[in-house]
C-alpha cells in the first residue's frame, strides 16, 4: 500500500505533509530532546581541553541518582519486582521490549540472565535443569528483530502493528509479564508490544524518561497506554541528555539500572524458594537491596571521574580521534562484554553518521570506522554467544504480511532482508577480515571488564592467546581494561607491544553483573561521544550529523537544521527534504558518511550566499 507521503513529488510537498500530518512525531517539546545547560559548549571544550570535556559529559550523570533512589522506593517499582517474581515462579516468561538503544538494552538483560544461568549451572551442576528453565524465562523483543542490533531497520519503529506482531510471534503465555522500555515514551513499535500484552491479559510495565502528563497530553499513542489502568508506568525522567536527544546515554543508563535491579531482586527471591541457603550462598551474591545498590551507583559515579580515570579517558579519546582523522580503523575484541561494546559501536553510526557495520555481501559499502569481533569463535557461533546462547531472533515477513500491517509500499514491494542468514553474514567472529587492517593506521583493541581483566596477559588463557593471534596483522595492539578494584589489580597489565588504557573502580557483584555493564556503558558512551565531538561531529551539544531514517529522526534533523541554520521550522523542513532528494543520486560511500541534516545546513549557507 503506497502512502500519501510516498506519492508526493517535491520536497516542498513532503515538508508540508510532514508538518501538517505527522504532528505526532514532532517531539521537540520532550525533555529528552532538550539541550542540557551543563554541556552547551561541549564541542568547543573538547576541541581545546579533552579532560574538561569529559568532566562536562560525566556531570550530567549526576541527574540520575535522585531519580534512581526515588524510583526503587516507589510502589511502581515494587509492583514491577513482584510481577517479575510471579512470572518466574509460575513458569512464565519475562519479556523486555525496546527499540534502538532500548532494544539493545532488552537484549542485554535477556543475555545477562542466560549468562547468569549458565555460570550458576557450572557452580551447582546438580541444579542444571533449574537453571536451564530459568534461562528460558526471559525474552527480548527488539524492533526490527535482532538484525537491528547491527543497523536500524528503516521505518519499523513508526508502526504500532509491527511491535504487536513481533511480540505475538515470540509467544505470549498466560503467566508472562512485559517490561516495555522507550526512552522517549512515544515509540510506536514498543507501544505495540504493550497492546499485545494487554490483549493477552498479562501485566504490562512501561518505563520511559519524559513527564507522563506531557506525553499523555501531546502524543495520542502514548496517552492510550499511559492512561490505561492495566499498564504500570515507571517514569524515569531525569532531564535533558548530555547530547540533545541522545537517549543512548542517561536515559538508557537509568533504564538498565531500574530494570536490572528489579529483575535481580525478583530472581534472587525465586532462587531462595527452590535452593537451600547453602546453595544460594554458593552462587556468591550478597543480599543487597535495590536501595543499597542505588547507593553503590553513587560511588561508581564518583570513582569513574577520578583524576586518573579522566586522564585515561582523555588519552583514549585523543588516540581514537587521531586514528580516525588519519583515515584509520579500530577493531574491538571482546570476551564476555561483547554485547556492550557492540551496542556502543553500532549506535555511533546513526548518532554521528559514520559508516555502519557491513556484511560480507556489501563489498561496495565503506568499511565501518569501528567494529567488534570475537577472537574465539566463528561468526555464527559468536552471534549465539553474544545473545546468551540463542540464535538471532529475526524477521522474515512477506509482502502480504507488510500489507496486512499497513506497511509502506517499499516494504511491501521489496521486504527488508533482515533474516537470520543475513545476520550471519556480518563477520563478528574470528574470520580473517583484511578490511580491518589493510589501511594504515589501524588498531586491535582488547576490551575486557570486571573479573576477566584478571586473565589479561595470561599466556595459558585461551582467549588471550586467540586475541594475540587475531591481532598479528594489525599495526597497533591496545588493551582497554575496566578493572574491578574489589578484586585488586589485574594479573598483568603490561604486555610487550601492547598499549594499555586502564580504568579502575569498585564494581559490586550482582546476578546480572549490572554494575559491570553500567561501568562499561558509561565509559564507552562518554568516550565515543567525546571522540566524535573532538572529531567535529557535534555542534555545542547537538548531534550535528544525526541521520534521518524514521519520522522521529526527521523531526530531530529539522530542529537541528533550524537551530544551526537560524531559520524557522518550515524552512528547515523543506531544506532537509531538498537535501534528502539530492542525496539519492550520491555514491554509496558519500551517503554513508554525510548526514542529511549536515548537508541541509550547507544548502542553507549556499542559499544565503547566493
Amino acid at each position: 500500500m503506497e502512502t500519501s507521503f510516498e506519492r508526493l513529488a517535491t520536497p516542498l510537498e513532503k515538508a508540508e505533509d510532514f508538518i501538517k500530518n505527522e504532528t505526532q512525531f514532532h517531539l521537540g517539546m520532550l525533555t529528552t530532546e532538550q539541550s542540557h545547560p551543563k554541556t552547551r559548549t561541549l564541542s568547543q571544550t573538547l576541541q581545546n581541553d579533552v579532560p574538561a570535556g569529559m568532566l562536562q559529559l560525566y556531570s550530567v550523570d549526576d541527574d540520575l541518582p535522585p531519580v534512581l533512589k526515588k524510583t526503587v522506593a516507589s510502589p511502581e517499582f515494587a509492583n514491577l519486582q513482584d510481577a517479575i517474581y510471579k512470572a518466574l515462579a509460575a513458569g512464565g516468561r519475562v519479556s523486555f521490549s525496546g527499540c534502538g538503544a532500548t532494544g539493545r538494552l532488552s537484549i542485554l538483560l535477556d543475555a545477562a540472565n542466560k549468562k547468569f544461568c549458565r555460570q550458576s549451572a557450572q557452580k551447582l551442576p546438580e541444579r542444571a535443569d533449574l537453571f536451564k528453565t530459568l534461562a528460558a524465562q526471559t525474552n527480548a523483543i527488539m524492533t526490527g528483530g535482532d538484525f537491528a542490533l547491527i543497523r536500524s531497520v528503516e521505518s519499523f519503529e513508526d508502526f504500532i502493528s509491527f511491535g504487536k506482531r513481533q511480540y505475538e510471534e515470540s509467544g505470549i503465555g498466560p503467566n508472562d509479564a512485559l517490561v516495555a522500555i522507550s526512552e522517549g515514551g512515544e515509540t510506536s513499535s514498543v507501544i505495540g508490544t504493550i497492546h499485545a500484552a494487554l490483549d493477552a491479559g498479562i501485566p504490562a510495565f512501561f518505563l520511559f524518561n519524559n513527564p507522563s502528563d506531557l506525553m499523555a497530553s501531546r502524543v495520542e499513542r502514548s496517552r492510550a497506554v499511559i492512561e490505561d489502568p492495566r499498564v504500570t508506568v515507571v517514569n524515569l525522567t531525569t532531564g535533558p541528555m548530555a547530547i540533545a536527544g541522545s537517549t543512548r546515554m542517561q536515559a538508557t543508563t537509568i533504564e538498565l539500572l531500574v530494570a536490572g535491579f528489579a529483575f535481580e531482586t525478583a530472581l534472587m527471591r525465586r532462587l531462595k524458594d527452590v535452593l537451600s541457603p547453602e546453595e544460594v550462598a554458593a552462587l556468591g551474591f550478597d543480599d543487597r537491596t535495590p536501595a543499597e545498590k542505588a547507593a553503590d551507583f553513587d560511588v561508581m559515579l564518583t570513582e569513574i571521574r577520578s583524576d586518573a580515570n579522566v586522564k585515561t579517558a582523555a588519552d583514549y579519546v585523543d588516540f581514537e580521534c587521531d586514528l580516525y582523522k588519519r583515515g584509520g580503523r579500530v577493531t574491538y575484541f571482546a570476551r564476555d562484554y561483547e554485547l556492550d561494546i557492540f551496542t556502543d559501536t553500532t549506535e555511533r553510526s546513526p548518532t554521528f553518521k559514520i559508516p555502519p557495520f557491513r556484511s560480507l555481501d556489501e563489498t561496495d559499502a565503506p568499511a565501518p570506522w569501528a567494529f567488534v569481533k570475537d577472537p574465539l569463535r566463528s561468526a555464527k557461533d559468536a552471534w549465539v554467544w553474544l545473545l546468551g546462547g540463542v540464535e538471532p531472533r529475526c524477521i522474515e515477513w512477506t509482502p502480504d504480511d507488510y500489507r496486512a500491517m499497513g506497511g509502506t509500499s517499499a516494504q511491501i514491494n521489496d521486504p527488508p532482508k533482515i533474516g537470520r542468514q543475513t545476520v550471519y553474514r556480518f563477520p563478528i567472529g574470528n574470520e580473517n577480515d583484511p578490511s580491518r587492517y589493510e589501511g594504515i593506521p589501524n588498531a586491535a583493541v582488547a576490551l575486557l571488564a570486571d573479573s576477566e581483566t584478571k586473565r589479561w596477559g595470561d599466556a595459558n588463557d585461551e582467549w588471550f592467546a586467540a586475541y594475540l593471534d587475531c591481532a598479528k596483522p594489525f599495526e597497533r595492539k591496545v588493551a582497554f581494561l575496566v578493572n574491578n578494584t574489589n578484586d585488586g589489580a589485574p594479573a598483568q597489565a603490561n604486555v610487550d607491544g601492547v598499549t594499555v588504557f586502564a580504568f579502575n573502580m569498585a564494581i559490586p557483584a550482582t546476578p546480572l553483573d549490572v554494575f559491570a555493564h553500567i561501568a562499561v556503558k558509561l565509559i564507552l558512551n562518554n568516550i565515543s561521544t567525546a571522540t566524535m565531538g573532538k572529531y567535529g561531529r557535534l555542534n555545542g551539544n547537538w548531534m550535528a550529523h544525526v541521520d534521518a531514517t524514521n519520522k522521529k529522526l526527521i523531526d530531530r534533523s529539522v530542529r537541528l537544521v533550524s537551530e544551526i541554520g537560524a531559520v524557522d521550522y518550515k524552512t528547515a523542513c523543506v531544506t532537509l527534504f531538498e537535501a534528502l532528494e539530492e542525496m539519492e543520486s550520491w555514491p554509496l560511500d558519500r551517503k554513508k558518511t554525510i548526514s542529511p541534516a549536515a548537508y541541509a545546513v550547507e544548502l542553507l549557507k549556499k542559499k544565503s550566499n547566493a
